[in-house]
């Protein structure tokens, strides 16, 4: 094993992985994961005289797309797919046996999180992230659902789901859905429980995430492996000084890179709407066709629940023309919608926030040379371009997401203990920050409300580590395979940043959040 030196800042990185060929008698295969070195939270303790000037007034409403002035196809159905995004969920829709007025679609439960996508995705837009008034106060009781309200949910906190670190003494990180639909008008005779959220709690096995903005995405689909490759691969020495090192999720199934989610767990939008539309609002589909929680007396329609053709012009079922939102799916409504949604534009300073502090162009100008000189910019990447497409909006264009959207390990103060593809415990995708001008919440649980709190976050002690091991013993063409692969990690790689940023004298400081501001 090859423990590498202490970087600067405090961020140690060891890894091994062997392959030996070892003499066992008969067949064997095992597996062993030992996950997460659970220690203890680390918070900044630092005074700071400047504050987060506060999110951007916001006119909210309905998202922006690109333009597509190549197809007036593409924009109805792009505008198809936004009214699907906001379409709201029951049972079994406007069927004849069960009629809910105002909630055609059909597929809501047997659990779920909430009864539509722009429920959560609306700040400050529809396609945004959590608004400031929760909308799952609402979802849990709508239509006669008995469903309590568990204690993590809070009136004007932000909008969560829940994973649970382990289940029956294994490795979970799945979604538990927050409610059911037992009680409800539509789902007679089914009585399936809530989880038992408390005892959970209790044990300290609950951790959150937030929606994550579904603005500008088509442009982070189309932006190619070598590019993002590339990029990460940029600045090496700059980077290895500042501790930070990154890599990719990728597809255990094409071995490319996935980019989508905190995790970067989700490779295409294609798989992020059918993800979302199964575990948060319980419709099955093309991509995820089989029904969570499907308990008896919970289940009251076919599978899959969303399906190709949806319907035709009169609305019924199984028909063979019409327009294409009509034709497709609610999930690649969902798709084309994401895929074509504009990216958050930036503000023009000067401009005045919601709280009525005016940022000058001066302050937003030195606040963006701060953010490449303190470091921000080499994880969080001012830029990154697309491939060639068969859209104009999306060929060859030169975007500003402000993320490499690699994996980072973020040390103990982040980690969540949650596996998901390669990313262990406490790795996570860099958030994009377009677009962080007018969001409320922050980091991947929605802890943070304010960016200077959101910053300093980012900062782990070195003390504090994580440990994940892997080791598989397998018997190939009797030929016997024994690969180990630990890896331990302390502290941040973003301990030096965070460092660079505390030095700064408050008012710069102060300059690199109005910045953030801006975007």
């Amino acid at each position: 094993m090859d423990l590498a030196r202490p970087l600067h800042a405090g961020y140690y990185s060891s890894t091994l992985s062997t392959s030996s060929r070892i003499g066992f008698s008969g067949s064997s295969l095992s597996r062993l994961m030992l996950a997460g070195m659970m220690l203890i939270l680390f918070g900044a303790g630092t005074l700071h005289a400047q504050t987060d000037p506060g999110p951007r007034p916001s006119a909210g409403g309905n998202a922006a797309r690109l333009p597509l002035a190549d197809s007036v196809d593409m924009q109805k159905f792009w505008g198809g797919g936004q009214n699907i995004f906001k379409q709201i969920f029951s049972v079994s829709g406007n069927s004849e046996a069960n009629n809910i007025t105002g909630e055609p679609g059909v597929g809501l439960g047997p659990a779920y999180n909430g009864n539509s996508c722009a429920m959560c995705h609306s700040q400050p837009t529809v396609g945004g992230s959590s608004p400031s008034s929760n909308p799952e106060f609402g979802a849990a009781n709508i239509d006669g659902a008995t469903n309590a309200i568990p204690s993590f949910i809070t009136a004007n906190g932000p909008v969560r789901e829940a994973r649970f670190i382990l289940n029956q003494g294994k490795l979970d990180g799945g979604v538990h859905n927050l409610f059911t639909i037992a009680g409800r008008s539509d789902a007679s005779g089914c009585n399936l429980a809530q989880p038992n959220f408390a005892q959970q709690l209790a044990s300290g096995n609950v951790i959150f995430r937030i929606p994550t903005p579904v603005l500008g995405l088509g442009l982070v689909e189309n932006t190619p492996d070598a590019i993002l490759q590339a990029n990460l691969s940029a600045n090496q020495s700059a980077k290895s000084r500042l501790g930070i090192a990154g890599r990719f999720n990728v597809s255990g199934n094409d071995g490319t890179i996935t980019r989508f989610g905190w995790k970067a767990q989700n490779k295409s939008l294609a798989v992020f709407s059918g993800e979302a539309l199964n575990v948060e609002l319980g419709v099955s589909n093309e991509n995820f066709s089989n029904e969570r929680s499907a308990v008896a007396g919970c289940v009251f329609n076919n599978t899959p629940e969303d399906g190709s053709p949806a319907a035709g012009p009169n609305g019924s079922p199984g028909a063979t023309t019409g327009t294409a939102t009509q034709m497709a799916s609610a999930m690649e409504n969902l798709v084309i919608f994401m895929r074509f949604n504009a990216p958050p534009a930036p503000a023009t300073a000067p401009f005045v926030t919601e709280n009525g502090t005016t940022i000058s162009q001066a302050s937003v100008t030195n606040g963006q040379n701060l953010f490449r000189s303190v470091g921000c910019a080499n994880c969080h990447s001012p830029s990154l371009t697309t491939a060639a497409s068969q859209f104009e909006d999306l060929n060859n264009v030169t975007y500003q997401p402000y993320s490499d959207f690699a994996l980072h390990h973020m040390g103990e103060n982040l980690t969540d203990g949650i596996n998901q593809g390669i990313a262990g415990p406490d790795e996570f995708r860099t958030a994009p920050l377009w677009g962080v001008g007018e969001r409320l919440f922050f980091l991947h649980d929605g802890r943070a409300t304010d960016l200077l709190s959101a910053i300093e976050a980012h900062a782990s002690p070195l003390k504090d580590c994580v440990s994940v091991s892997s080791l598989e013993t397998f018997e190939v063409a009797g030929d016997f395979f024994a690969p180990l692969s630990p890896i331990l990690t302390c502290g941040s790689e973003a301990n030096a940043v965070i460092s660079n940023f505390n030095g700064l004298h408050a008012n710069n400081q102060q300059d690199l959040l109005n910045f953030l501001r801006s975007l």
